[in-house]
């Protein structure tokens, strides 16, 4: 049998169980298992089907066992804020409300009229977005009082998967810090702003760092998946973008990192928050970082535009792949640079008639051909982090020097070459797997691996 990490990453759309081992000081990844997760609407509300994803989290599992794999320990991370709600016998009450659900509109709005946002910042440091655990449990607080009363823990998406594999709750920092309910600087739970806000306080637990083990596998789920012997849970960081920041962090700390995906999250990684009134009006946000960091980010739209294009240019059967696209787009000539943070592009069914009523509204050369408009985004993109940039290089004490860009977009070439003119940062691209690598790599230092001579 083959030792191995086993990372269970979570994403928005889709799943995978993922192994790691090292082999000739080479860290290697071998997909075992691929899944999708598809969001579910009942009546008015938005749900994950976490029924169906914690199946195939240990279908996963079992796969690995079967394929000879002897693990090691398993890691789980997923996207931010939501969470679910366990009951005082250890039961699930309700499947976690999707952060795509709309019930938390309006409600940062309402929470404002009675609370200072510099004086919320200074202490949370988080920016403000619907999305934020906060809001969703005050708009459950007002919709379903009932579960909030029968509650006995709160645990994020990455906490319940390992509550349910070890029957043990806690709450891993990284994921945490993005409910706009941590303070920031103790890294711990704002226990002022919980009690103010009307939320029971038994429900937030114990905050643990990446790395900290947090349970093992329960017999009768070793027995499921055919193991004979015991598997610890570690908590990893936890919050998808915290793995992948890991991954590249010798390069990120100190300077920039850009995870590039439908979502793009543009930051640095430090010791301490900025919790500056300069920060807060620029739209940064502090997040948990693996060793108990800082990751100060701003959220930036990212590939969705090119994605929803491409949606539109597949269906009408003129999408061959995207080198195609984007030697095309290589050859254009519009100079056309639009706000990608304009929420007419966040909610847009037609991304080109979007596209086209801007330029109009803003007397701009439209786009004609797909690679016009595959141009314009990447220019437009390319545009947005160098603002970014500069925003972070005006709260920090020390401008950034050079730029790693992980996920997804860092296959664009075209993008890549135009952020590093954009910018005029030496730019380069970690690699394509950051959040597995991150993910596994905390584990093996919980298991007194020593990291640092790992090649990936």
């Amino acid at each position: 049998m083959k030792n191995a990490f086993i990372a269970a990453d979570f994403g928005g759309g889709s799943g995978r169980v993922i192994a790691g081992y090292v082999a000739e000081g080479r860290l290697q990844l071998d997909e075992i298992h691929r899944f999708a997760n598809r969001p579910v609407k009942l009546g008015t509300t938005v749900y994950w089907d976490f029924p169906s994803l914690f199946a195939d989290l240990k279908e996963g599992l079992a796969k690995a066992i079967k394929k000879g794999y002897r693990i090691q320990s398993v890691g789980i991370d997923t996207w931010g804020v939501d969470f679910g709600l366990i009951d005082r016998n250890g039961n699930l009450l309700s499947s976690p409300v999707s952060y795509r659900d709309e019930a938390t509109l309006g409600y940062p709005e309402k929470f404002f009229q009675s609370h200072s946002p510099s004086s919320h910042y200074a202490v949370t440091g988080t920016q403000v977005m619907p999305i934020n655990t906060l809001f969703r449990l005050l708009s459950l607080k007002d919709s379903s009082p009932w579960l909030l009363e029968s509650a006995q823990a709160l645990l994020f998406t990455p906490d319940l998967f390992a509550y349910f594999l070890t029957g043990v709750a806690a709450n891993e920092y990284c994921i945490a810090s993005t409910s706009e309910l941590l303070d920031a600087a103790a890294r711990t739970w704002d226990k002022d702003l919980i009690k103010e806000c009307g939320l029971p306080e038994r429900i937030f637990g114990k905050i643990v760092m990446p790395g900290t083990v947090t349970g093992h596998i329960k017999d009768e789920i070793l027995d499921e998946i055919g193991a004979d012997y015991p598997i610890p849970v570690i908590a990893v960081g936890s919050h998808d973008t915290a793995s992948a920041v890991y991954a590249v962090e010798k390069y990120a700390e100190g300077n920039a990192f850009l995870s590039s995906g439908t979502w793009s999250l543009l930051g640095t990684v430090l010791d301490s928050p900025v919790l500056t009134e300069q920060a807060r009006t620029a739209g940064f946000t502090n997040e948990g970082a693996v060793g108990g960091k800082i990751r100060l980010l701003q959220n930036i739209t990212g590939l969705w535009i090119l994605q929803r294009l491409v949606d539109k240019w597949t269906k009408e059967g003129k999408f061959n792949g995207y080198p195609e696209l984007l030697e095309q787009a290589a050859r254009s000539t519009c100079e056309t640079v639009i706000d990608v943070d304009n929420p007419a592009f966040s909610t847009a069914f037609d991304m080109t008639t979007a596209i086209r009523d801007y330029c109009r509204v803003n007397s701009l050369e439209e786009p004609v051909s797909p690679g016009d408009y595959t141009m314009c985004v990447c220019r437009s993109l390319a545009n947005r982090y160098k603002k970014g940039i500069d925003s972070l290089n005006s709260v920090l004490p020390h401008p950034v020097k050079s730029l790693v860009i992980i996920g997804g977009g860092g296959k664009n070439a075209l993008l890549t070459r135009l952020t590093a003119e954009a910018t005029g940062l030496d730019t380069h691209t970690g690699p394509a797997e950051a959040t597995a690598i991150g993910n596994i790599l905390v584990q093996a230092q919980a298991a007194g691996k020593d990291i640092s001579t790992i090649e990936f």
